[in-house]
């Protein structure tokens, strides 16, 4: 998917590995261990510069008239993302990074869900590959809403799940974000399952189940 998130690492960590001067942070970190759709979150896009600022989780593409729009697009699929009407222009030239630290994903096991927690070993944030959208409300309320691009999960995630974010090496950041690069082709080699090597996943507790719970526990291994 992913239908969760989380981030906590500080804002110096994130400035430092996004490349955000601090003239370009206009959006507060604050750590939170259950992001789930519509929740304000921070993302990293280029216009002259590199910025941090806030989104609301859930596209809304521009000619929508409602907000709700959002719940229905927290997640663009890479293999149609270029073509699809919601999110083709925004392909071209409104690329985002979604600042993770980690993500949840659920085990289906019978009729039982247990939660699981991916990380990178490294434990550095992610970037993962986004859209985002400039949204007019009828009451002339501009709101910045944003989707993460998904593709089929590599070997180590189809333990849990045949989808997975699109989770973009640091050194492709240039090139995704760049306002200048309209190429889906191009674009479209960067939409791809990262490395599994990279990545760990281990147990975590039924909390994380209700957005309400939003602590570090969220993201410790489960006790058995």
């Amino acid at each position: 998917m992913p239908g969760r998130f989380e981030v906590h690492s500080p804002l110096e960590t994130i400035t430092s590995l996004f490349r955000v001067t601090g003239a370009n942070v206009r959006v507060a970190i604050h750590a939170n261990y259950n992001i789930a759709p519509s929740y304000e979150i921070p993302i990293v896009i280029q216009l002259e510069e590199r910025q941090l600022v806030q989104a609301r989780w859930g596209f809304v593409p521009t000619w929508s008239k409602v907000l709700t729009t959002g719940y229905k697009m927290i997640n663009a699929r890479a293999e149609s993302v270029a073509e699809k009407p919601s999110f083709k222009k925004a392909f071209k030239d409104q690329r985002c990074l979604v600042i993770a630290d980690g993500f949840y994903e659920w085990k289906h096991e019978g009729e039982v869900k247990r939660p699981m927690y991916l990380r990178q070993k490294s434990c550095q944030p992610m970037g993962f590959a986004g859209l985002f959208s400039l949204w007019t409300s009828p009451e002339g309320e501009q709101i910045r809403t944003c989707t993460i691009i998904t593709t089929d999960a590599n070997e180590l995630v189809k333990q849990i799940h045949d989808r997975m974010p699109v989770i973009l090496p640091v050194d492709t950041y240039d090139l995704w974000l760049d306002p200048r690069v309209h190429d889906p082709a191009l674009l479209q080699t960067l939409l791809k399952p990262c490395d599994p090597e990279l990545l760990e996943f281990y147990e975590v507790s039924t909390k994380v189940n209700s957005p309400k719970n939003n602590s570090a526990e969220n993201i410790r291994p489960l006790k058995t």
